[in-house]
């Protein structure tokens, strides 16, 4: 069931948002060869916290008994790991690319944001994979309007993906998101333009393509949660939450923008 939001609600959830942004924020200039991946995950609950909210990935079950929940406040992936890295002491090496997921959950709603950033001198088609992931984002974002149909967002990603030569990941999808971390509907980033549930005011998503270098094929690690390429070619991902207003997309993450034109950014 997918579950639109009073305005009051949006409210509370523009305050989880809030703090997801600040985190990141907090983290960009420490993303520099040499800098400790647990450092970043310490320093990101300790934020949430002294805010009033909690880390929304840390104990986050997978659902299987044999696979531990997730240990770590943030989700750390760096090259060929798509999505959903462990934090660890290793540290951050040049020319790598690495994701930053962060969720926060304050006053029973959720906010959930990424962005990959380059670790020091990174070469050119790496940045270039960043440009068009954080670019098919925001093609998605602009189908967000009442009235659309939930693959209008999935298509415009694709469709910005594959133009450049890239590939999205199918195993993996974004999703709704309010008083659940994960709620109705699924968002894929792949789809037919014209087809999947109706777009209503209300409703609140965490969209977030997942773009690889190489093939869209992935596999898990033993961990039961890092996924990785299946080829080994690096992954960029980028998310935001974005609220659907009866006038279109409302950001409730604004951790970054667009480079050229803006969506509507509504975040107190």
């Amino acid at each position: 069931m997918i579950h639109r939001k009073t305005d009051k609600e949006i409210e509370v959830m523009r305050e989880a948002n809030r703090i997801v942004s600040d985190v990141h924020r907090l983290l960009m200039p420490l993303i520099k060869p040499g800098t400790r991946v647990s450092e970043l995950d310490a320093l990101a609950e300790d934020y949430i916290r002294a805010n009033g909210a909690r880390p929304a990935f840390k104990g986050y079950g997978s659902g299987s008994k044999s696979i531990p929940p997730f240990p770590g406040t943030l989700c750390v992936s760096i090259d060929d790991e798509v999505v959903h890295g462990i934090p660890t002491d290793r540290t951050l090496r040049e020319g790598e690319i690495v994701s930053v997921d962060v969720g926060a959950e304050k006053s029973g709603f959720f906010g959930d944001g990424a962005m990959t950033h380059p670790v020091g001198v990174v070469d050119a088609e790496k940045l270039r994979l960043l440009r068009v992931t954080k670019e098919s984002l925001f093609r998605g974002i602009d189908q967000a309007v009442p009235g659309n149909r939930l693959h209008d967002i999935s298509a415009a990603i694709q469709e910005h993906v594959e133009t450049n030569g890239f590939t999205i990941v199918r195993d993996l999808v974004g999703h709704g998101i309010g008083r659940s971390l994960h709620e109705d509907p699924p968002v894929p980033n792949f789809g037919r333009k014209g087809s999947g549930p109706l777009l209503e005011a209300g409703m609140t998503l965490a969209i977030e393509p997942m773009v690889n270098y190489g093939g869209f094929r992935v596999k898990i690690d033993t961990n039961g949660w890092t996924v990785r390429t299946r080829d080994g070619t690096p992954s960029a991902h980028f998310e935001h939450t974005v609220h659907i207003s009866k006038d279109g997309p409302v950001l409730l993450t604004n951790h970054f923008k667009r480079e050229n034109g803006e969506t509507r950014i509504d975040n107190g």
